[in-house]
């Protein structure tokens, strides 16, 4: 009982992370999740090219030109 009890008092955070996982995956917010995330991405994405357009333009051409 006291290594069971060792185990879980070590292992607390990984235990809690992997329940709060398997119940992301089981509702179906896993998508849910990756869409905000891939929103979030492009919405800074697009900053960053807004804020440095030339140099944005220069490495595109420069990427252009090697292939």
């Amino acid at each position: 009982m006291n290594n069971f009890k060792g185990f879980l008092t070590e292992y607390r955070g990984a235990i809690i992370g992997a329940i709060i996982a398997i119940l992301i995956i089981v509702t179906g917010l896993d998508r849910l999740i990756l869409a905000v995330a891939v929103i979030c991405i492009c919405a800074l994405l697009g900053n960053y090219v807004q804020r440095n357009k030339q140099d944005v333009k220069e490495k595109l051409k420069n990427f252009i030109d090697r292939m």
